[in-house]
């Protein structure tokens, strides 16, 4: 992904162009330049903040599906890392003016500042029907100086244009084979110590956390039960998270190809033959089930938004879940079976939750090691909240294991 910026506010001519030669012609948005990387939409309606502070959306270009983008402008609150992440941005119409009470600067500002190239005033909704139909893909958005002659012809841009921006996009490597977390990752480790009613008091649990592009809100949620987190960078070895003594570890969210990361999955069955308590989110399920010796396979689209019903096998409650992950875990989901990785080693594993959209595994659940992982987001700030309980079955879990 490549960002020139020229320019700031203001209204110029941009194209968006995706690989297999689709083409829209809007508004620039944010930054002006040239962005490229993975085009994917999210369904969310409302929490685009938390979904541009999101180091998931490292290297993509995230649509919205919603319609109105900017009515709340930014604060200090809510963002879920210190900076925007997302290569590009396109929305419908952005708001001429934030209108809310917690309001610090205006959306674009800060993608302007940010130099987040973006688009407005396109179709979002055929856009999200061609990628539901064609599936994720490499995409560009071009304005200002990096916008190639004959794109703002009045009959469309001319096919010389196009071919220049196509050029640029299918010269970017896809999202496949590409391991992207340790470019978001801390760069040195931080702890978050018990808060709430917790505060000052002894942690209830001391839980190693490697940062694989992990939201502030998921060490809040363990903080607040009263454990002390350990965020770690990605690069921890199985030494350094020992030396902590952990009652419990934990894998975050992340972006790129669980395919592609083997050391992560390496440290993991470290974890997992020190019999220490874990749980992951999002990628950490995706390399829990590599870990056990399942497969992983890229979606076609991906599920992105704060809207996808979920099924917990074990009980039959369906929760709303926030999702964000175009990776799934390839395992059986007919009955626990014996996870494949060396023989067995890792004993009985069984599918915990299904997608009920399309029947994606949503969690996995070792019944044999203290372990369990799901695919979507229970720390979700923006919300839905009904996965939060997650956070007490882990605290359940590590009491459980204390001392053995």
């Amino acid at each position: 992904m490549a960002t020139v910026v020229t320019g700031g506010r203001g209204r110029q001519t941009a194209l968006l162009v995706l690989e297999d030669g689709y083409v829209l012609r809007g508004r620039s948005y944010g930054a002006v330049g040239r962005t490229v990387g993975e085009i994917v939409f999210s369904t969310a309606m409302t929490g685009y903040q938390e979904t541009l502070t999101d180091p998931s959306y490292h290297r993509q270009i995230v649509v919205q599906t919603a319609p109105h983008i900017g009515n709340t402008g930014v604060n200090d609150e809510d963002p879920e890392s210190a900076r925007i992440w997302v290569a590009g941005y396109v929305v419908r119409d952005p708001a001429r003016r934030a209108s809310s009470w917690r309001s610090r600067r205006e959306l674009e500002d800060e993608l302007c500042s940010a130099g987040v190239v973006g688009l407005c005033e396109v179709d979002t909704r055929a856009l999200t029907r061609h990628l539901r139909e064609a599936g994720a893909m490499r995409a560009g958005v071009f304005s200002g100086q990096a916008l190639p002659a004959g794109a703002e012809d009045a009959g469309g841009p001319s096919p010389a244009a196009v071919e220049i921006c196509l050029e640029a996009v299918r010269s970017e490597p896809g999202m496949t084979g590409q391991a992207l977390a340790a470019e978001v990752t801390t760069s040195r480790g931080y702890v978050v110590e018990p808060s709430g009613e917790f505060e000052g008091r002894q942690p209830r649990a001391v839980v190693a956390a490697v940062d694989l592009g992990i939201k502030a809100r998921t060490p809040w949620q363990l903080a607040e039960r009263g454990a002390r987190v350990h965020v770690l960078p990605q690069s921890t070895t199985l030494a350094e998270v020992l030396a902590l003594r952990p009652d419990g570890v934990f894998f975050s969210n992340g972006p790129g190809d669980p395919g592609a990361s083997d050391t992560e999955v390496e440290l993991l069955r470290g974890v997992l033959d020190a019999r220490i308590p874990f749980f992951g989110i999002c990628l950490g399920n995706q390399l829990l089930g590599r870990a056990l010796g399942y497969g992983t396979y890229k979606l076609g689209y991906g599920h992105r938004g704060t809207n996808q019903p979920v099924v917990d096998r074990s009980t039959g409650k369906v929760e709303i879940t926030a999702h964000n992950h175009g990776f799934a875990v390839d395992a059986p989901v007919d009955e626990a079976s014996l996870a494949p990785f060396d023989n067995g080693r890792y004993g009985r594993v069984e599918v915990s939750h299904l997608g009920l959209n399309d029947g994606v595994v949503e969690g996995l659940r070792a019944l044999d090691l203290p372990a369990f992982s799901v695919q979507y987001h229970p720390e979700a700030a923006a919300g839905p909240h009904d996965g939060e309980h997650l956070f007490d079955r882990f605290m359940r879990l590590m009491r459980d294991n204390q001392g053995r």
